[in-house]
């Protein structure tokens, strides 16, 4: 594999956009790749070197691929659908960092080779903060020559890398497991942040004990601010963790593990999304808790 110098980030949301703009200041060669053209014009803006809906045409350019969609079914998409896995050189290297199941992972990486690819598979955390700041904490697996061919885009994008193994797989089955604590704490927060507004504790308050005190964790801190502040817009959505603790679901039937407390946090999830929430930000969840009063949000009274 040749020496990466260009890399083709494939989808600029809160999370694709920081990774693309820390690899324009790691001095890489960014074309990015969205749908939406306001996404486009930001990275444009910040030095890419192209901006485009369509990744076939730029193939012959790219060096490596990283891939940051939602789900497996948009990851075969661009891959797969549009033609690009075809259109690129052979040996290109391609970073998959959606979350998505293990099977697809090692499914994605079989059609992978029929074209001559390999695949890194290497799902991220960190939330967009650490994403524009080039501080994500990417779990992959792979071989180690991907690894290396990779390393200019994982030095640009991330504080730690884990190589969790060669089996492709093993980074998206971390990457579940991770997002099992990220869902409950959500769903835990939320309950909590409602428990408060029942009992009339003013929410701001509330907030800055736990964010100060043993009960705290970063997505408490993260995503119930939102809650404080009344402001669902998406930064992360209802349906992606209602996506994601299916998925950690689907994990432990396959090892047939019970999960009680990641199964109560699903179905708070799937009442948020059922209930007309699924498009704002995760922590709309606590909007399933009737009776209460939320900034921002005009709530029914029960009886209390």
């Amino acid at each position: 594999m040749n020496e990466v110098q260009s890399v083709g980030v494939i989808g600029l949301g809160s999370m694709g956009m920081g990774a693309a703009k820390s690899c324009v200041r790691a001095g890489l060669d960014v074309y990015g790749f969205d749908l939406n053209p306001q996404a486009l014009e930001t990275l444009g803006e910040y030095g890419a070197k192209v901006v485009s809906t369509s990744a076939v045409e730029f193939a012959d350019k790219l060096d490596s691929v990283l891939i940051l969609v939602v789900n497996a079914a948009q990851v075969n998409t661009v891959l797969f659908k549009t033609g690009l896995a075809a259109a690129l050189r052979p040996n290109t290297p391609i970073m998959v960092s959606a979350t998505i199941s293990a099977e697809d992972a090692k499914q994605i990486e079989a059609q992978l080779s029929e074209y001559g690819l390999v695949m890194l598979d290497a799902p991220v955390s960190g939330g967009a903060v650490k994403a524009e700041a080039g501080e994500m904490t990417i779990m992959a697996s792979g071989a180690v020559s991907t690894f290396e061919a990779l390393a200019p885009v994982l030095d640009a994008t991330a504080a730690k890398v884990y190589n969790i193994g060669e089996a492709v797989g093993l980074g998206a089955t971390v990457k579940i497991i991770h997002q099992l604590l990220a869902g409950v704490h959500i769903a835990a927060g939320a309950e909590a942040m409602a428990l408060a507004a029942r009992a009339n504790i003013p929410l701001d308050l509330m907030y800055d004990v736990v964010t100060n005190a043993a009960g705290n964790s970063w997505m408490f801190e993260n995503r119930m601010k939102h809650v404080v502040d009344g402001d669902y817009s998406p930064k992360s959505m209802v349906d992606i963790f209602v996506k994601d603790l299916n998925l950690v679901s689907d994990t432990a039937q396959d090892l047939k593990f019970p999960l009680p407390l990641s199964s109560a946090a699903l179905n708070m999830f799937v009442s948020a999304s059922n209930a007309g929430f699924g498009q704002e930000d995760d922590s709309a969840v606590i909007k399933v808790f009737q009776g209460i009063d939320l900034p921002g949000v005009n709530t029914p009274k029960v009886e209390k």
